[in-house]
């Protein structure tokens, strides 16, 4: 078994690469730096891939491909679209999909990827069932007082903050939590069948006050996500 775990931004892997991890190395490819080590006895590579779709999906790829990993779990912080999933709580991925891919001229529903998976498209990418146990078993050993949350993570290359937005993309896609990364790395490790999850934990609640709440959480749910991240690789040793 070897983990790549993924986090858009430097302070949703500090804590991975700095406190937790051991024998790291340092390999750059397209501009992202891949730190190779161990989380206990668990052979992981942590790699910041960047803010959005396409550097997720490049990063994953390259996880697969150059690394040899053989899961993927992406770390970090989103906003909450359900009122009961508070700032500093955990929601695990049951699936992830895409909120902006729009084909609907063409008679597709909302987030359908015309041309893939089936006849009809394919909307939503299944996480890993034994990697969601290992998630949430992991958040109730290391962080009891937090609530967990399983649902569906929505991705899209938007930074949701007004109460209009948050509302049609909970209301069409039925997501726990939005942010921009999740669903294309659940896209590259459908095609790649590679098993991942997806750990978020909510930094703000994707409304008019958003951007003022993520200023003020961001730091401690990113380090929350990735003490959960660390407990659960060392339970799937």
């Amino acid at each position: 078994m070897k983990i790549g775990i993924i986090g858009a931004m430097d302070l949703e892997i500090e804590k991975l690469t700095t406190e937790e991890m051991s024998s790291a190395e340092i390999t750059e490819k397209a501009g992202m730096k891949f730190h190779i080590g161990q989380l206990g006895h668990t052979d992981v590579v942590i790699v910041k891939s960047g803010v959005g779709k396409v550097n997720a999906a490049v990063c994953a790829q390259i996880l697969i491909d150059i690394f040899g990993v053989t899961h993927l779990i992406n770390t970090g912080i989103a906003g909450s679209l359900d009122h009961s999933i508070n700032i500093g709580d955990i929601v695990v991925s049951e699936d992830a999909m895409y909120h902006d891919m729009d084909v609907t001229v063409f008679g597709y529903a909302p987030g359908v990827i015309p041309q893939m998976g089936t006849p009809n498209g394919l909307r939503n990418f299944p996480a890993d069932p034994s990697m969601r146990a290992a998630a949430v078993a992991a958040c109730k050993e290391a962080a009891p007082g937090i609530g967990i949350h399983e649902g569906r993570v929505v991705s899209g290359d938007q930074f949701i903050c007004t109460s209009k937005q948050k509302h049609y993309i909970a209301d069409t896609f039925h997501g726990l939590c939005t942010e921009m990364e999740g669903a294309a790395i659940a896209h590259t490790a459908y095609l790649n069948e590679v098993p991942f999850v997806i750990l978020r934990a909510i930094s703000d609640k994707a409304d008019e006050e958003a951007d003022v709440s993520y200023e003020t959480f961001e730091r401690q749910a990113a380090e929350n996500c990735a003490k959960l991240v660390s407990c659960m690789v060392r339970s799937m040793t």
